[in-house]
């Protein structure tokens, strides 16, 4: 173990017992200490998922990145493990970005992740060399392949960009590996090369998966290739986005692209849409249970907000809560996993409630839940004209998300949830029209808030930091609406 990462780790122990239980979410996964963000080599092995994150032990903003690590047997319920991986060679002396992870054929735990050194071109600027490395090892510790990087600049294909080529995942296929890598192209447009390699340490360029042609922002980051409900998809992770309606928004995003092979193995597509339509989620990576389901974690994050942050916290970024996705019509379709429901305390029931002001209904409230609302109209007619839940209110601090049945708009905004910055606060979203009947499903986890939209069809994600204590809920229509309201409170087992 290099001294770089004997460091992190026991610097890392001594840090998480100074920080206390409730200044964490019950369930999302944190840093052990300091900075988070990208998840990494999320996998299976011996027993238990794997999650890996890119990390910075010493401070809570982005700093060399190292690999931190966590393991669970559910997926929402983690562990701490020592840091995997430190900047501490020559070739990731500046970072160990991001990557995957995978098991080989002799039963190892295979990262493989991107490598970062800086040099100076030849008009003296200082640049990142981004390579593709590897490590092997045990679950617990890792040691990096002797002969990284494996994958160099000497394999890009023509008109690849030598600077911006990172974020590996990996995966096996008729007993060959495979890796998608994100690159930006000499011209500044992004795209998506595969690799292949027999024993996961020796690789080629195999081809072209797909080229942004300046579509969706500039460099395509972090994706992610499964196939899926009879389907080909890719995630990625686009920087740089203009907004298209409510599609996409402006900075970083995340793609959802679905297609199919055509007779020569080639990706074709046929529908894009955004992955996540909230403030925070980016670069999400998938891992395929062994009872068959596609399971999704992303960082739930924005990067042009990094620089807000709760002074008190001792730690930075939360992953998502992982969610089964599925394709239907050609769509995406995301649910919290159903494990969930492992962690159901209290059942509250509401139904056929008449609302036309602001109510508040008995038990409804809490900061670590389960609610699902369905709402509809009082009769065949449109009888209501916005619709608003209010959350984490302590009656100065709170969130919402409102639902406008003209519009089919549903809305989220924390810009009275304590924060005193001008950051992102509010996103809308297009849903589809359905005469005022809508369902919402809102999973809070004391620091965050993620909404389903009709049952998965659509997904909103945010942070909020307002206390813990602020606990009330509370819903409003103007005109008149009649809701059900399922909630279960959320806790530890």
């Amino acid at each position: 173990m290099s001294s770089k990462l004997d460091k992190a780790r026991e610097y890392e122990a001594r840090k998480e017992e100074m920080i206390k239980e409730e200044q964490r979410p019950l369930f999302h996964l944190t840093p052990r200490c300091g900075w988070m963000n990208d998840p990494n080599g999320l996998s299976f092995y011996n027993g238990e998922y794997h999650l890996f994150y890119q990390y910075y032990p010493y401070e809570t903003v982005w700093g060399p990145m190292h690999w931190g690590h966590a393991v669970s047997r559910d997926m929402i319920t983690w562990k701490y493990l020592p840091a995997a991986m430190a900047p501490d060679t020559e070739y990731d002396g500046a970072g160990c970005f991001s990557g995957s992870a995978i098991e080989t054929e002799d039963g190892k735990h295979l990262l493989v992740y991107t490598g970062v050194r800086k040099e100076q071109d030849e008009n003296g600027d200082i640049r990142e060399i981004q390579t593709q490395c590897v490590a092997v090892g045990d679950g617990v510790n890792y040691e990096k392949y002797a002969a990284n990087p494996v994958i160099t600049e000497d394999s890009l294909p023509e008109g690849a960009g030598r600077y911006d080529f990172r974020d590996p995942k990996v995966w096996k296929e008729n007993g060959k590996y495979y890796m998608i890598v994100g690159n930006k192209t000499v011209d500044k447009d992004g795209q998506l090369l595969q690799y292949v390699s027999d024993d996961g340490f020796k690789w080629a360029y195999d081809k072209l998966v797909i080229k942004n042609n300046h579509r969706f922002g500039v460099m395509w980051e972090c994706p992610d290739y499964f196939s899926l409900d009879g389907k080909q998809v890719l995630l990625t992770s686009p920087q740089d986005m203009l907004p298209e309606e409510l599609e996409f928004h402006n900075g970083n995003g995340t793609l959802c692209i679905i297609g199919s092979f055509d007779a020569e193995g080639n990706f074709c597509e046929e529908n894009c849409q955004a992955v996540d339509y909230g403030i925070d989620y980016y670069a999400p990576q998938t891992i395929l249970t062994g009872d068959g389901r596609r399971v999704m974690i992303g960082w739930m994050q924005n990067w042009d907000t990094c620089g807000i942050r709760r002074d008190d916290f001792p730690w930075f970024g939360q992953m998502s809560f992982p969610r089964e996705i599925t394709i239907e019509n050609n769509r995406l379709i995301q649910r919290p996993v159903r494990e969930i429901e492992n962690y159901y305390g209290k059942r509250i029931s509401r139904q056929n409630v008449l609302i036309s002001d602001t109510a508040t209904l008995s038990s409804i409230e809490g900061r670590s839940i389960d609610m699902t609302v369905r709402l509809r109209s009082t009769g065949e007619d449109l009888s209501y004209r916005k619709f608003e839940i209010r959350f984490a209110d302590n009656g100065k601090a709170y969130s919402t998300i409102s639902y406008d049945p003209i519009e089919n708009i549903v809305k989220i905004d924390r810009k009275h949830s304590g924060s005193r910055r001008a950051i992102v606060h509010q996103r809308r979203c297009k849903v589809a029209g359905k005469g005022g009947e809508i369902t919402l499903r809102l999973v809070l986890d004391r620091f965050s808030c993620e909404l389903f939209i009709n049952d998965g069809e659509q997904a909103m994600s945010m942070g909020i930091f307002t206390d813990i204590k602020a606990e009330g809920i509370s819903f409003k229509a103007t005109g008149e609406a009649m809701l059900d309201v399922l909630m279960f409170e959320l806790e530890k087992k």
